[in-house]
């Protein structure tokens, strides 16, 4: 296993590690997503030590709070192993506090993350989205409590644009607080907007980035091609709600891509797509999801080796799109905006 420095952190984290949106299948999303329960997920948690993946991925709306209490059961007696990540800011109850990044919100939602993995500190803290409604300053001096309280080590944020990461990380700077260091953010062969501002900045700015659903939502795993429905997984079951649209010719193209280079090299759909993200500038982590143990040894089969520039070169040129305004007309001034990858 390869471990990377996580942004201007001293944390050292593995190149992949699980996400546990799988776990519980409580409401009719995550039920398509997966249903892994206790005995399942254990078993999931030892492969992943095995392997050297120690970092494992949750959220409190993830099942409504079940896909948080499996995986503390999944890691009992063996915390001291692993690092939590976890998130906070969606809606997780009916009342008008019971949603959002204000200070209430997230120390309740902090001690209920807390009870419900059975531990005392959680090593990533990310506010899952963006709240507009709650001062910067309110935010992230709940954040750097809860830093200093001993409950949290390190924060992230998910799914900011980035003049919301800017913005947030002004605000740490001018009050002296607990700075972001990680982003986690949707990025795949079939999903490369973020590379037009957002890894820019993590680079300026030292994020290190952690990225989920890097196979495009379930469509970049092999089980999707022309001509064909899908076979099987997420899309196949009808879990393509909430996630990205995908031009159905863009997507083919994408996969016809892959479908050559997996020829030449001997290997999987996913792992190609998974290795080239590994290779991605400011990528510090890729958030891999298995219903089950043969789909996480397949996607563990993304390490060890490394796509040749050829390979890389020719997913580029297929998953390569015009980007939007302005970032179309900055292509014209690379002089003095040099870009970290070719969009």
């Amino acid at each position: 296993m390869e471990y990377r420095r996580l942004g201007r952190s001293g944390l050292k984290v593995p190149v992949l590690s699980l996400g546990t949106g799988t776990f519980g299948g409580v409401g009719d999303m995550f039920a398509k997503w997966g249903s892994t329960d206790i005995a399942e997920a254990t078993r999931l948690v030892d492969v992943c030590l095995e392997a050297g993946l120690n970092f494992f991925d949750t959220a409190d709306v993830y099942s409504a709070g079940a896909s948080e209490e499996i995986l503390g059961q999944a890691i009992k007696g063996r915390r001291d192993q692993v690092l939590i990540s976890t998130k906070a800011t969606f809606t997780t109850g009916k009342g008008p506090n019971d949603k959002g990044s204000s200070r209430y919100h997230l120390v309740k939602a902090v001690e209920a993350s807390l009870r419900r993995l059975g531990t005392d500190h959680i090593d990533l803290y990310f506010m899952h989205g963006y709240d507009a409604l709650t001062p910067p300053e309110e935010v992230l001096g709940a954040l750097d409590d809860l830093v200093r309280a001993g409950k949290i080590l390190y924060i992230g944020c998910s799914n900011f644009s980035g003049w919301h990461v800017m913005k947030a990380l002004a605000t740490s700077e001018r009050h002296g607080l607990a700075r972001y260091v990680a982003y986690q953010g949707y990025y795949s062969l079939v999903g490369r907007d973020y590379e037009w501002e957002l890894m820019p900045l993590a680079l300026e700015e030292g994020l290190g980035t952690m990225v989920w659903s890097p196979l495009g939502w379930g469509r970049l795993t092999g089980k999707i091609r022309r001509g064909q429905a899908a076979s099987g997984g997420r899309i196949g079951a009808g879990g393509d709600k909430g996630g990205p649209q995908v031009d159905d010719e863009y997507l083919y193209t994408v996969v016809d891509a892959l479908d050559a280079v997996a020829r030449e090299t001997g290997r999987s759909v996913p792992q190609i797509a998974l290795n080239w993200l590994l290779q991605r500038p400011s990528v510090a982590n890729v958030v891999i999801g298995a219903r089950n143990e043969e789909q996480l040894k397949q996607n563990l089969g993304a390490l060890g080796w490394t796509l040749d520039p050829a390979h890389v070169a020719a997913l580029d040129a297929a998953s390569q799109r015009t980007p939007i305004y302005p970032y179309w007309h900055q292509r014209d001034f690379d002089e003095r905006n040099p870009k970290p990858t070719r969009w």
